[in-house]
């Protein structure tokens, strides 16, 4: 699919399908057919594929091209069927245009053009249209790790009970919360990567740009960038301490419960002796034509496993 906005009254406005895109300040492709890229191409860009795209080589994903930028960053979207995944998108920066290029659903395209004229950045400019766009993305990757560490927080208000673990069902679901986590956060992570390697990259070339006076703005985004990292950093070692003490939960009550029919066991193990000797059918066996004999047997034996279990209390293993 092809969105093309154009200015007005300072503000970005999708233009109608049969609308000429040379007029256009943002050109953004979703998961673009071979005519869409034609359309752009006319234009005198030459549109990435999705293997280009994926291409892990820096050169292959940051270079300039004639008077165009081409950088590609990995971020966190959603494909057509609504799964959460990471995946590649391309900025191509021109003095005329900015062109975006996707195949999956990143949610800052869909809301930066409502609020572009409201941005830090502005977008007066394809320049500062691009960095308004950056600022969204950053803002968007901020959220996904609010919303970890939120998510975090509960399951280890649940892990830390302490009648945890007895409840292996809730540690078994808190492990699964715990690594559905921890891919959200492997995916932040890795667009924070790549946006502060193209960022960096980028502030370079601005240099060369009448525009310059936004390198501050760049460096405010890496500086950004920069802490967000580190709270990445922050919410790893929280994944790792919490999924490490819910296997423990999960152990200490697998423990309990191997425990208990061990103690069981051992219990029936006594009266198990006493009643197979009762059971050995000798002739001599005086205990055969004792009237008494089997309540006797019975008694011995609730005596014996009366004997195990008080022992058991006294040794603390019950």
């Amino acid at each position: 699919m092809l969105y093309a906005y154009r200015l007005e009254a300072g503000a970005l406005r999708l233009m109608p399908p049969d609308a000429d895109i040379a007029d256009a300040i943002w050109i953004d492709l979703y998961r673009p057919d071979p005519a869409e890229a034609a359309q752009v191409e006319v234009l005198g860009v030459q549109v990435p594929s999705l293997a280009d795209m994926e291409e892990i080589e820096i050169s292959n994903r940051l270079y300039r091209q004639d008077e165009a930028d081409f950088m590609t960053v990995v971020i966190p979207g959603q494909t057509p069927a609504g799964e959460q995944v990471s995946g590649p998108v391309t900025f191509i920066l021109t003095p005329a245009r900015l062109i975006s290029v996707r195949h999956h659903d990143p949610r800052p395209f869909r809301t930066f053009p409502d609020r572009a004229d409201r941005s830090s950045a502005g977008c007066s400019s394809p320049l500062r249209l691009y960095l308004g766009m950056v600022e969204e993305i950053v803002a968007r990757l901020a959220d996904h790790l609010e919303g970890c560490g939120r998510s975090l927080d509960d399951i280890a208000k649940t892990v830390y009970k302490g009648d945890a673990s007895s409840q292996p069902d809730m540690l078994e679901d808190a492990l699964e919360v715990i690594g559905q986590q921890g891919e959200v956060l492997a995916r932040v992570r890795l667009g924070l990567l790549t946006m502060e390697r193209m960022l960096a990259t980028f502030s370079v070339w601005l240099g060369n740009r009448k525009d310059g006076a936004l390198r501050n703005f760049v460096k405010a985004e890496l500086r950004d960038l920069s802490a967000l990292e580190v709270h990445a950093d922050f919410l790893g070692n929280r994944v790792s301490l919490i999924s490490d003490t819910t296997l423990g939960m999960i152990n200490l009550a697998q423990n309990a419960t191997v425990r208990i029919v061990s103690v069981v066991a051992a219990l029936f193990l006594p009266p198990t002796l006493i009643a197979s000797v009762y059971g050995m059918n000798f002739v001599n066996m005086g205990v055969l034509h004792d009237p008494w004999g089997y309540p006797k047997a019975i008694v011995l034996m609730l005596a014996s496993a009366g004997v195990t279990y008080l022992y058991f209390k006294w040794k603390k293993w019950l």
